[in-house]
């Protein structure tokens, strides 16, 4: 056997040895309240985003889902990580412009993977980031021209980096740029799922475009599945 052979087995044994051991944080985001009301978006001024739209397109800004969860909050582990560099994985993230919204809503990428940027739509997008630890840029993208793949090199995700459109002042979304992979963002069911965490105790965040952040502790042993339970109340 070649010293090659023995150091990529001995890496590989490593490998498998830290995934057995990784615990899970998972959870749900809970809402307790009245239920906010959501509006109708005026596309009025624009008549081809309003015919794209055969019942009115409904703010984002806060969605209670029918079983009393919140979508769009961005989870994400605060502090208590091991000081290390996380690779960008080499999947990339879209972000699609359909029907004069942005789509996801709220979404999360690691810093340096890459964000595929489309516009779906007949009329003319621009897509505007406002970072304040990131580089600002504010590009056109016309119909047809194709995708636009950006990535952020720095952290920022509390609060994450607002994203808007120049030409139409309803479109924003949002983005974090998490150092590490240990995030989430909610769904049509509330969940959270965090994966592969090392053993330790961590500070758990969540942050909500309208009901701001709320922080909570765990701790996970090897192996460990813990369920974290966070409620905003209105």
């Amino acid at each position: 056997m070649t010293k090659r052979s023995i150091t990529c087995g001995a890496v590989f044994a490593l490998l498998l040895a830290t995934q057995s051991n990784a615990a899970t944080v998972t959870g749900k985001v809970v809402f307790s309240g009245a239920k906010p009301v959501v509006r109708n978006i005026d596309m009025s001024a624009v008549p081809q985003c309003q015919r794209a739209h055969p019942t009115a397109a409904k703010t984002e800004t806060a969605i209670v889902n029918a079983n009393g969860t919140l979508r769009y909050t961005f989870v994400w582990i605060k502090s208590g990580l091991p000081a290390k560099q996380w690779p960008a994985p080499a999947t990339h993230v879209k972000i699609d412009q359909k029907g004069c919204v942005y789509a996801p809503h709220v979404m999360a990428v690691m810093t340096n993977q890459q964000i595929d940027i489309n516009n779906d739509d007949p009329i003319n997008h621009n897509i505007h980031p406002l970072p304040k630890n990131n580089q600002e840029w504010n590009e056109s993208q016309p119909p047809g021209s194709g995708t636009k793949t950006r990535s952020f090199p720095r952290e920022e995700c509390s609060p994450p980096i607002a994203v808007k459109c120049n030409i139409h002042p309803w479109m924003r979304s949002y983005t974090a740029v998490v150092h590490h992979p240990f995030f989430a963002v909610t769904g049509e069911d509330g969940t959270f799922t965090i994966k592969d965490l090392p053993a330790g105790t961590y500070t758990l965040e969540a942050w909500h475009e309208t009901y701001g952040v709320m922080d909570q502790q765990v701790t996970v042993g090897a192996s460990d599945t813990k369920t974290v339970d966070i409620t905003y109340k209105k």
